[in-house]
This record gives C-alpha cells, structure tokens and sequence, in this order.
C-alpha cells in the first residue's frame, strides 16, 4: 500500500498524533534537501494530505466541543428556569 493512500487496518484515517508524526517526519525529509524531485513532491503531496486531514479532524473536534458547550449551557438555562418558577 503506498504512504498517500494508508489507512488502518479498519479502513479508517489514522490517529491525529500518528498523522501529525508523519507529517513532521515528512517536513524534516523535505527540509533536508537530499530527496529527488519526484520523491519530494510525492511527499509534499502527502504532506497536504495529511495536513488537509488533520485540519478537518480538528475542525470536528471544535465542533463537538461546541456542541458539549452549548448544551451544557442549555442544561444550566432550563435549571435556573425550573428554580425560579
């Protein structure tokens, strides 16, 4: 299977923290300056993707944050509704 088109044994992404090591082993690879053009732009490829990826992966979390947070507050509202009746 090749790096731009891993995935878990589920089918799934991987992990966030196995992307971001990934990513940041594929950064110090480019940095170096000793891949070949071809492979570097095939891990700059890779680089975007899991980049593209970890940002969705971090927009779903804020948005289940959100979520929690709002129906925390929700919850705090109906209490101090209930209370004041």
């Amino acid at each position: 299977m090749s790096k731009a088109n891993q995935t878990s044994e589920t089918g799934q992404a991987p992990a966030f923290e196995t992307s971001l090591k990934e990513l940041e082993d594929i950064v110090i690879r480019l940095e170096s300056g000793e891949l070949p053009l071809e492979d570097a732009l095939n891990e700059f490829e890779r680089g975007v993707q899991l980049a593209r990826q970890g940002q969705k992966t971090l927009q779903q979390a804020e948005q289940r944050v959100q979520i929690l947070l709002n129906h925390d507050a929700q919850s705090s509202l109906d209490e101090f509704s209930s209370e004041s009746e």
